[in-house]
């Protein structure tokens, strides 16, 4: 499993079953979509909603081949939990990084 690191160009290449092939694409799109509503939340202070699109990231990330979404969506939880707000910038910035640099490959 491969680990963002903040501000690297380093591409991330993940192996995909190919029976996702249809699904991954949408599922990213729809995580990226995840980062407006996190960095909204983290602004208004919404913990519940920060809390609660971490643990679907954490459920969903790796049944698509995304095992560091599913960290960081678990970690993401536990910090909304805390009320954790520099712990949660850390996790969005590094969902936000992993995102930029992940590329699939289906196999």
């Amino acid at each position: 499993m491969q680990t963002p690191h903040p501000e690297s160009t380093d591409r991330i290449t993940l192996r995909i079953d190919p029976e996702l092939e249809d699904i991954v694409p949408i599922f990213l799109v729809n995580r990226r979509k995840d980062l407006e509503t996190l960095h909204t939340a983290l602004t208004e202070q919404d913990f519940e909603t920060i809390s609660l699109l971490g643990h679907r990231m954490k459920g969903d990330g790796g049944g698509y081949g995304f095992d560091t979404i599913t960290e960081i969506g678990g970690a993401m939880e536990l910090a909304a939990a805390r009320r954790d707000h520099p712990a949660i910038e850390r996790h969005i910035a590094e969902l936000e990084d992993f995102l930029a640099r992940v590329t699939v490959v289906y196999r």
